[in-house]
């Protein structure tokens, strides 16, 4: 079934249920087929999102699917270069942004026999060498996630969720899919406001939350949670990184959830397992998800077996990245991890070196490189240091008299992308390195520990 069929099945089967605050999935077809027919593209044509999680957002992400085009929300934070590559990586045919009126038109009939593994969304997602690469996800792999996610986060009949992940990120778009897929209410909110978060919590009595750790540290570290009602809530889940046992026990304290769960995954294959008891096991991994099958490499690398109903089929135009990811049927995640004793998987980093601040990736390679063209930086390593609220912290390590103001400046005009710039600076005499001349980023990463 294509995503197309899905969302018509969903306004049958529950037109009463809200789909969005104040719209019932008896409203929302009508509406989806207007915005639908004002997209004006052919099916299989790009159209191309830079706008924040808001309403009209999920709006014209269910408009494209029924005009049987492909999505490719990007990111609002992204430096101007690197919009303009994902902009013509992609071949958008329409593009949309911030300010722009949602574009109305004739009903559209729906491209309800749109193939389901035909490309439904484009996700770009950070490369090895700090390049973008496009992730093309089917109907049917993105509709599968939505059941993973439905099945394995608890969610049950018109639960309420909160929309802030972003839908350029697998976890908004998992968010969105799965409340369609159980009568559920996706509630937007644009920019994440940890006040007003909670206020939305109380409010609309908010069910899931499916939120990177991050945001979850911001909650309850709020001084409005102790004000607000929010026992609404009995579903937690979270990914992108793992949480702190502190956090943890912090998050059950504030919400006493039934489901406490850890989603571990990526944009190719969004479930890789799943980490269900967060209480017991802070940040474990846990066990392969319904879908997937996994295993260790000789040396940890953790791989997923490419039969998983939720995995992409190959980048986007990028045969190298093919080659380097996918090897004879698996798909080679780049992460290293072990299995305890009890069989439950736990991650121990990444084997390429990438950050994971936030629920975003930060590849040293490209901080380094916008550092290191400063005239006082000699030599300079970045590295992702463990950090309460943000998972990891981007920390440049810097030969040179350049300071910490100088560089953050340095960053700030640089076409580098706000987020990716250091939190911190930490000058050394030298760098550690091996008898070959490599930096040991081990080492430095021990050090910050």
């Amino acid at each position: 079934m294509n995503l197309v069929q899905s969302l018509l099945g969903a306004c049958e089967r529950h037109p009463e249920l809200e789909a969005f605050p104040g719209i019932a999935y008896g409203e929302l077809l009508p509406l989806v087929r207007r915005l639908a027919g004002g997209l004006e593209v052919e099916p299989g044509e790009r159209v191309a999102l830079v706008l924040d999680n808001r309403l009209e957002t999920a709006l014209l992400y269910w408009a494209a699917q029924w005009a049987g085009a492909v999505i490719v929300p990007l990111s609002w934070r992204l430096s101007a270069e690197e919009l303009d590559y994902c902009l013509a990586d992609c071949g958008a045919r329409r593009v949309l942004r911030d300010g722009d009126p949602l574009p109305e038109g004739p009903e559209h009939p729906g491209a309800l026999d749109r193939d389901e593994r035909e490309i439904s969304l484009l996700l770009y997602t950070s490369g090895t060498t700090g390049r973008p690469k496009g992730v093309p996800r089917s109907h049917r792999a993105d509709r599968a996630g939505g059941w993973s996610q439905a099945l394995q986060h608890g969610y049950r009949r018109a639960d309420r969720t909160l929309g802030v992940m972003p839908l350029y990120h697998t976890m908004g778009i998992h968010s969105l899919v799965a409340m369609h897929l159980v009568g559920g209410c996706f509630v937007p909110q644009a920019r994440w406001d940890p006040a007003e978060a909670l206020r939305l919590i109380e409010a609309e009595r908010l069910t899931s939350l499916y939120l990177a750790p991050t945001l979850f540290h911001d909650l309850v570290s709020h001084p409005d949670l102790a004000r607000r009602d929010v026992s609404s809530v009995r579903a937690l889940g979270y990914a992108g990184a793992a949480m702190t046992s502190a956090l943890v026990r912090r998050c059950a304290d504030a919400f006493r959830p039934e489901v406490f769960v850890n989603h571990y995954g990526s944009t190719e294959i969004y479930t890789f397992s799943i980490g269900h008891d967060q209480r017991a096991k802070p940040g474990c991994a846990g066990r392969p998800a319904v879908n997937s099958r996994l295993r260790l490499q000789p040396g940890g690398e953790i791989c997923v077996h490419l039969s998983s109903d939720e995995a992409f089929a190959g980048y986007w135009n990028r045969p190298d990245a093919d080659a380097e990811a996918i090897r004879e049927g698996w798909y080679h995640t780049g992460d290293t991890g072990h299995l305890d004793g009890d069989g439950d998987l736990w991650i121990d980093g990444r084997a390429d070196d990438m950050i994971v601040s936030g629920g975003e990736n930060v590849h040293p390679l490209e901080v380094e490189d916008v550092l290191a063209r400063h005239p006082g930086v000699r030599e300079v390593a970045v590295i992702g240091a463990p950090d309460d609220r943000w998972g990891q912290r981007v920390v440049a390590v810097v030969v040179g008299d350049a300071t910490a103001e100088e560089l953050d400046a340095h960053c700030l005009a640089s076409p580098l992308a706000r987020f990716k710039r250091p939190r911190e600076y930490r000058h050394v005499e030298a760098l550690p390195r091996s008898a070959s001349g490599k930096i040991l980023r081990r080492v430095l990463r021990e050090e910050s520990a």
